[in-house]
């Protein structure tokens, strides 16, 4: 027993495993952040797991999708090859004595990767037959596409390897028979000898057979030495390669072909990642940790010189006018451009809107409807879009005539945008039939895919690639990935200006849209729309006030002078929806430069602008409207918004709540405080007015969809069928009582 385990501890595959942990671990944490990534433990909320576990091409999960990534998880595990090879090879000496040294050396370093691609496998099997309800036969061929790739890489790698080798025996090896020449030619050095030598007895051959590193020792270490050299040059060429691949990927990535799955594109990134840290240890060695310093150094003086730009921007938006005419970001010009007598001006315009939507619903007193959506990426986009849709076929179209106002964050904008695109096609006789299920499924398609292969093959590796949109020339990011996906999945109808409808809304015939997002430079919201809203921006208490709070900002007059209304409506929607990290904060043209971030972090429902726009125009609302309905579409439970945690359960929790209490209970917070602002309404709307609320409620509650930018087909059914939880159905037909109560006495008064 005690010979039996001597062995396989002292068997290279066992001792190259010990060592990674012993040595330079940070390479471990590329490993562990994949499997934290594909069991949901690490960035669920953005859906990462369902880049590995159900890659799309060409907005499919299908056999190429796996074949592709298949091959990039092969190049990421030849690349953990290659970059320990280069690290860890001098503790190996006899390796370089060996015929196809790479080759032997992988086969000996295989225990982390093998282990990683069975679980892999496992999980990747698991959620597509649990949660893309993939048959049995299909999963097997998707199986079979990611083997097939990892193959191909396989063999396309040694084949070179193999070449490599081969030449490099024939010159040197082929030369050198007499081990006692080589001492003749070259002294005994001390500086020969490694002192972390790996104590391994044995290791596997290139034909899958046990060798004893004995058999080796004849060959002086400076020989060896210089084989393992010229390998190392080789693979770090193989890296470099890597890194072109995915520089073309990112410069085609508009070509569908070229558009490989997200998780594809990621591993490349990755390997590319950790090529650079190994080459970092393997040529600074102990002076890594200040060059790792001086590159950081460097990387904050090209931003300081605006070489590049981690920010996005708005396209259609002119960024290039003269300097001196971008607006000036301050209290000053904000009160000096959104003054009393604007604040009223625009109530009048708004007024005259509404008169307008009045005069075509054909009613005295027309119900009148106000949205507001919530965020929640995807899931909120496509629960908003299915609510809308549900309700306004229920009631014959009567839901988009009766709504003025539709507001909101994050996904529950797109939803509500694309809703409200299709209809005013309809009504343009640019499509036949609004209620198509195709419209349903638009909007639940990936979209988080082309943000992350953005990210690693443009964002991070060429952030200076150029495009003209709108007339104007613009860098291309992962915002302007996701704005593209967007206009291909909703068959271009979000593919406008935001003034193309500004006529339509001012006409009466659809609702206005107010677009909202957060500037994080002092946290006041940017609104915008179509029509002036300078009555959004501050409380109506402050109009006597000497120096009033201001707490929005009015971006098509604000930024007057930069051709406002032919900003690209996705960018407007983007903006609204910047989920940190995911999308880039977005920098508009002003001095000094608005940044934006997602509507949520301000108010991710939406009842702080319905609520104010209310307000301001209930005077109106009172003589010329019937019942005014508020109606909130949200993904989250009103009663249930956050998890009760116990801050006791754990010495981490005590530590971590406190600081993060903010950032997990934000939603909760905005929640409850929207409560104490809905106790108000009723009183000055004089009884006449009645919030509705549309929740998604999950079959499971503890299998809720996730908040991010893909949705798996369990999660599309589970959003589909909360229209039918009874709390929902209660609070639908309230709504169609009163709009069909309105029809009916239209209908009376007509006779």
């Amino acid at each position: 027993m005690k010979r039996a385990l001597g062995a396989i501890y002292y068997f290279l595959p066992t001792q190259l495993f010990f060592l990674h942990f012993r040595k330079y671990q940070l390479l471990l944490v590329f490993w562990l952040v994949l499997i934290l990534i594909i069991n949901g433990s690490f960035a669920a909320h953005f859906g990462a797991s369902s880049l590995f576990l159900a890659p799309e091409y060409f907005g499919e999960i299908n056999f190429v999708s796996m074949f592709l990534l298949g091959c990039a998880m092969c190049v990421f595990m030849m690349t953990w090859h290659i970059t320990t090879f280069i690290i860890h090879s001098k503790r190996i000496p006899y390796m370089g004595a060996t015929r196809h040294a790479f080759l032997v050396y992988s086969i000996n370093n295989s225990i982390i990767p093998l282990t990683f691609l069975l679980y892999y496998s496992v999980y990747a099997i698991h959620y597509q037959w649990n949660d893309e309800h993939t048959s049995v036969s299909r999963i097997a061929l998707l199986q079979l596409g990611f083997y097939l790739g990892f193959l191909l890489i396989v063999l396309i790698s040694f084949a070179y390897f193999f070449r490599v080798s081969r030449d490099f025996f024939k010159m040197v090896l082929s030369k050198v028979t007499n081990p006692a020449i080589i001492r003749g030619i070259i002294p005994y050095d001390e500086m020969d000898q490694e002192k972390d030598m790996l104590p391994a007895h044995s290791f596997i051959s290139g034909r899958l057979r046990i060798k004893e590193s004995i058999d080796f020792e004849h060959y002086h270490p400076r020989v060896m030495q210089a084989v393992l050299i010229r390998h190392h040059r080789n693979v770090i060429f193989a890296t470099v390669v890597a890194y072109i691949l995915l520089l073309i990927l990112g410069i085609f990535m508009e070509r569908p072909l070229l558009r490989v799955p997200a998780g594809a594109g990621f591993l490349l990134l990755v390997s590319i990642v950790m090529g650079v840290v190994g080459a970092f240890k393997y040529f600074l060695k102990s002076w890594q940790a200040i060059g790792w310093v001086v590159l950081a150094l460097l990387l904050g003086i090209m931003v300081k010189l605006q070489w590049f730009d981690l920010r996005s921007i708005a396209y259609g938006l002119n960024y290039h006018t003269p300097a001196g005419t971008q607006p000036a970001y301050n209290y000053r010009s904000l009160r000096r451009l959104f003054t009393n007598q604007r604040y009223w001006d625009d109530i009048k315009t708004e007024e005259g809107r509404l008169k307008n939507w009045k005069t075509k619903t054909g009613e005295n007193k027309p119900p009148l409807v106000v949205v507001s959506v919530s965020g929640g990426g995807s899931r909120s986009a496509y629960w908003t879009f299915r609510a809308l849709q549900y309700i306004d076929s229920a009631s014959n179209g009567r839901l988009f005539q009766h709504t003025v106002l539709i507001t909101g964050a994050s996904g529950g904008m797109i939803g509500a945008a694309y809703w409200r695109a299709i209809h005013d096609a309809h009504q343009r006789g640019k499509i036949k039939e609004p209620y198509a299920t195709r419209y349903q499924d638009n909007v639940g398609k990936d979209l988080l895919n082309s943000i992350i292969f953005s990210l690693a093959s443009v964002d991070l590796i060429s952030p200076f690639n150029k495009i003209s949109v709108a007339g104007y020339s613009y860098t291309r990011d992962r915002g302007f990935a996701m704005e593209q996906e967007i206009i291909r999945n909703t068959e271009g109808l979000l593919d406008q200006k935001i003034g193309f409808y500004r006529q339509r809304e001012k006409d009466g015939y659809i609702p206005q849209m107010v677009i909202s997002g957060t500037i994080v430079n002092d946290g006041r919201k940017l609104l915008i729309a179509n029509q002036p809203v300078t009555y959004l921006t501050r409380a109506r208490y402050t109009l006597k006030d000497y120096a009033p709070p201001i707490d929005g900002v009015d971006f098509a007059q604000f930024f007057a002078g930069q051709d406002p209304y032919n900003l690209r409506m996705t960018s407007a929607l983007r903006m609204n929806a910047s989920f940190p990290y995911v999308l880039p904060v977005v920098k508009l043209p002003s001095i000094p430069r608005m940044n934006i971030m997602d509507a949520g972090l301000r108010d991710n429902y939406g009842c702080e602008v319905a609520g104010r726009y209310v307000f301001s125009l209930h005077d109106w609302i009172a003589a010329n409207a019937g019942e005014t309905i508020f109606l909130e579409i949200r993904d989250t439970r009103e009663n249930d918004v956050s998890n009760i945690s116990d801050q006791s359960s754990s010495l981490p929790n005590m530590l971590a709540d406190p600081l993060f209490v903010v950032q997990t209970k934000w939603e909760a917070f905005q929640s409850y405080a929207h409560g104490y602002a809905k106790d108000y309404t009723s009183a000055f709307m004089s009884g006449k007015f009645r919030y509705i609320t549309l929740e998604y409620v999950p079959k499971e509650s503890k299998k809720v969809a996730a908040l991010n930018f893909h949705l798996t087909q369990k999660e599309k059914e589970d959003l589909y069928q909360s229209i039918e939880n009874p709390d929902n159905k209660a609070a639908i037909d309230t709504l169609l009582s009163v709009l069909k109560t309105a029809e009916i006495q239209i209908n009376n008064t007509e006779k």
